[in-house]
């Protein structure tokens, strides 16, 4: 698997709105904001750099996503959904979310690079993330 190192900025500047990306921590079983485009920095905290993913303003249901994450580090696997990916008050968003696993050593999962397109709505109270039509994709 590719590592953060193996990521080139420039090369995905013209993208970078889209993109996301967490470090996973196992001595505390966290994720930690590596990676905010400006569409995940509004639906997040304004000063997201190194927020833990448990901190992170306006997500209803985090603790589904930290499962989300785990298990894209603990195949690994290359996870993809569309259709309905967010909803907000009685806004649903739809969309697609593709969510890539990253390795330090090359093997052992311990970051995710994510990219996620969708139209902005209004932002009407807690964001609850939604994953539709799911595929994974075994690496």
């Amino acid at each position: 698997m590719p590592s953060w190192a193996d990521i080139s900025l420039p090369i995905l500047s013209p993208y970078f709105k889209l993109l996301w990306g967490f470090q996973y921590d196992p001595t505390t079983a966290q994720f930690r904001v590596r990676l905010a485009g400006d569409k995940f920095r509004k639906w997040t905290v304004p000063n997201y750099d190194g927020a833990e993913l448990k901190d992170l303003a306006l997500l209803a249901n985090g603790g589904q996503l930290q499962q989300y994450l785990i298990e894209i580090i603990s195949r690994p696997a290359a996870f993809r959904s569309s259709g309905h990916l967010f909803s907000t008050g009685e806004i649903v968003v739809t969309g697609e979310r593709i969510s890539l696993p990253l390795a330090d050593d090359g093997k052992t999962g311990d970051g995710i690079l994510g990219a996620s397109d969708f139209v902005s709505p209004p932002l009407l109270g807690p964001v609850e993330l939604v994953h539709e039509n799911v595929t994974w994709c075994t690496l």
